[in-house]
């Protein structure tokens, strides 16, 4: 039979997320306490150290309060004390401080102050902070529009290991944004991110693969990289995978299995993704018998996404 030419799903797509760095870990005591009691005394304990200047009591303190942690949810107290400890020079609370700048919790919304915090921490060499600085700078929020300073910005913390920006300048690199258009780097950031677990660096990869971007034409590889996004839940490569079944490309053709992946797609896209998986979804099932539409549906009813897995890790 010939094999169904359908309309490939995928777009390369950019991160438009800000990092936040994570709460430290202090410990308060060592008695065996009720949970209420130990909370308690751990929070007086925070707030002690913080107000005798203690800078990572003050992030622990802010971060309490802008996630309601212990406390009232309380953005104008976390900007309180993320910048207490912040002009003591913690980058961590730099980044977070930045980043209530960047959202507008606490303070009025202030990209150019956003911008002026994350550089501090940036230029201490926090990860997060380069992310979003390099960010800001592909926005052009705070700071004039500078695609070269975003790449500057996001292979710092790429080199050090963070998905989000490996991903992002994988971006970069396909689209030519302030570097030279060059498919084999793009491929080399992605395959990175997407070896850390990211699905949309997984999705990207496998649509080089497919189009033979960057790397020789692999759809068995391109199937491999969508079906490990598909299955963290992203939909786009649901839809790729699906198309990739239909069509019998890197796999043998298989419309069950191509029904139920465009299927999930259609259940947890919206707007035109929304409409091409459904549309696929409906081209499949023509060729379908009804008991082969109902192993579909179930296979697709019983599914459950998987946790994000770092390939390196092997976990």
């Amino acid at each position: 039979m010939k094999p169904l030419l359908l309309t490939t799903c995928s777009a390369v797509i950019l991160f438009i997320g800000y990092q936040g760095a994570l709460v430290h870990s202090l410990t308060f005591g060592q008695e065996k306490k009720s949970a209420e009691q130990k909370t308690n005394e751990s929070i007086n304990g925070v707030r002690k150290a913080a107000e005798q200047g203690n800078a990572e009591a003050q992030f622990n303190l802010g971060f309490m309060y802008a996630h309601g942690q212990g406390v009232p949810q309380d953005y104008a107290e976390a900007v309180r004390w993320y910048s207490k400890a912040a002009e003591q020079g913690d980058a961590e609370s730099q980044c977070n401080l930045g980043l209530m700048y960047a959202e507008g919790h606490g303070v009025p919304q202030d990209y150019a102050e956003a911008a002026r915090w994350y550089r501090k921490a940036a230029e201490q060499g926090l990860a997060g902070a380069q992310y979003n600085l390099g960010l800001i700078y592909y926005e052009g929020h705070g700071v004039p529009q500078d695609y070269a300073e975003a790449v500057r910005w996001y292979r710092k913390a790429a080199e050090q290991g963070d998905a989000e920006s490996q991903y992002n300048l994988g971006v970069m690199y396909a689209e030519g944004q302030g570097v030279s258009q060059d498919y084999a780097e793009a491929v080399r950031w992605y395959r990175k991110a997407a070896e850390l677990g990211d699905a949309d660096a997984q999705l990207n990869l496998g649509v080089m693969y497919r189009q033979g971007q960057g790397v020789p034409q692999d759809y068995a590889e391109a199937v491999r990289w969508y079906r490990k996004a598909a299955e963290q839940g992203n939909a786009d490569s649901q839809c790729e995978l699906g198309l990739m079944y239909a069509e019998g490309h890197g796999v043998p053709q298989d419309y069950v299995e191509a029904h139920m992946w465009l299927n999930l797609a259609a259940s947890r896209a919206n707007g035109d993704l929304q409409q091409r998986s459904a549309t696929g979804r409906d081209l499949v099932a023509r060729l379908m018998t009804a008991k082969q539409i109902a192993e579909a549906q179930s296979l697709a009813r019983e599914w459950k996404p998987k946790n994000k897995v770092n390939v390196l890790a092997g976990k």
